[in-house]
């Protein structure tokens, strides 16, 4: 039982190291303006007020995130719409590989994504209800970057 205890220590601490220094990238990551952009009608999600944003390490892997995450009374369709025509004109190059539907996009090594929630992916993240989703559309707008060199922005 210790020796676990002391190999998850060093697996945290290792986590920690790896991000360490990455407050400036994850702070420019959660003031860009698309996540604030959002279509007519759409409000942040209860319980998600605030930029979901910080670092995350995995097998030598370093990437900075910044989330946010809003409800819409329109259709999924619209959302779409809204962020294709916001993205470009921000910048934002579409991912010419992703399949119909998704919606990706990358800038200067950033990669944006617009996914849309269910009550489930919720739950199973730890959110309980929240938020509310049985009128329109629920979903995330994302955008990581890789911070060791080298790596490739991806989703």
């Amino acid at each position: 039982m210790l020796a676990a205890a002391t190999l998850t220590g060093c697996a945290l601490l290792e986590l920690s190291r790896d991000c360490e220094g990455t407050d400036d990238r994850v702070k420019e990551l959660a003031a860009l303006d698309i996540l604030d952009s959002r279509p007519d009608g759409a409000a942040l999600a209860r319980g998600f007020e605030e930029v979901d944003s910080g670092c995350w390490a995995d097998s030598g892997d370093v990437v900075v995130y910044a989330r946010r995450t809003y409800t819409v009374p329109g259709t999924q369709a619209e959302v779409r719409a809204h962020y294709r025509t916001a993205a470009v004109r921000d910048g934002w190059i579409p991912d010419p590989e992703a399949s119909p539907g998704d919606q990706y996009f990358t800038k200067e090594g950033k990669a944006l994504s617009i996914v849309f929630l269910t009550a489930e992916d919720l739950k199973q993240d730890g959110h309980g209800s929240r938020p509310d989703l049985t009128h329109g559309a629920g979903y995330s707008v994302s955008v990581d970057s890789y911070v060791n060199g080298g790596a490739e922005t991806g989703r």
